[in-house]
């Protein structure tokens, strides 16, 4: 027979484990006690504690193998990419808003990765960049190399909070960026916007932050623009 779980009991032991991991000083990869200590030390049944544990891989605050004691996971942005598209989904936040919050996140971002960013990380920039140049007639293939710009830009700040946030913003923006590319509605626009991306890159090359950050906005500018075009804002 299975014993009945009390979402009180899940609830409760997930935060005892929580605060088992800060109490301790645990690190990510860290293992926690295994189930059974678990099971003594909170004084609950082994299943309330699977519960509580798989409400935490859930969550992406620890991580379960088969055979394995659970470990303490590291950051993962996909917790807050499944908030972020459940709030445009049920309509309670729109593109325009992200893209709002994307301008004034990413403008810090290029501003710090102009400061901060190391050679390896400038070249990089500037190859997704190019490589948004060179590929006009195939959208896949900028949109992909327009994100790992945004993504190593935001890497590149040295900010872990900032690189979660506009990595969880990706399943959103995959979403959206079609039909901002689509509303543009020449090659000449398509190029230019492609053209400030590269623009962006060299100005976070040159470690120049001003540039960087102002190519930013100016980029953020556009695309909303765009997609006011195509009706979404």
């Amino acid at each position: 027979m299975i014993e009945p779980v009390s979402g009180d009991r899940v609830a409760i032991a997930v935060g005892q484990i929580s605060s088992l991991i800060r109490d301790n000083q645990l690190k990510a990869g860290d293992k926690l006690p295994s189930e059974a200590t678990l099971t003594d030390s909170l004084n609950v049944s082994r299943t309330v504690i699977r519960e509580a544990l798989r409400s935490l891989a859930a969550m992406r605050l620890v991580d379960l193998g088969v055979g394995k004691r659970p470990t303490v996971a590291e950051l993962d942005d996909s917790s807050i990419a499944m908030t972020f598209r459940h709030g445009v989904t049920t309509d309670q936040i729109d593109i325009r808003q992200i893209y709002d919050a994307r301008r004034t996140i990413e403008a810090r971002t290029a501003s710090l990765a102009a400061l901060r960013r190391s050679d390896e990380e400038a070249i990089q920039i500037i190859a997704h960049a190019r490589a948004m140049q060179n590929s006009l007639d195939r959208p896949e293939v900028v949109m992909e190399h327009d994100l790992a710009l945004h993504t190593a830009i935001a890497k590149a700040s040295r900010n872990p909070v900032f690189a979660l946030i506009i990595g969880a913003f990706r399943g959103v923006i995959v979403e959206s960026w079609p039909i901002g590319w689509k509303a543009r509605s020449s090659d000449v626009e398509r190029d230019a916007m492609n053209q400030l991306h590269l623009d962006l890159a060299e100005a976070i090359s040159a470690g120049n932050p001003l540039v960087a950050a102002s190519m930013m906005e100016r980029h953020f500018d556009l695309s909303l623009k765009a997609l006011a075009v195509a009706g979404l804002t």
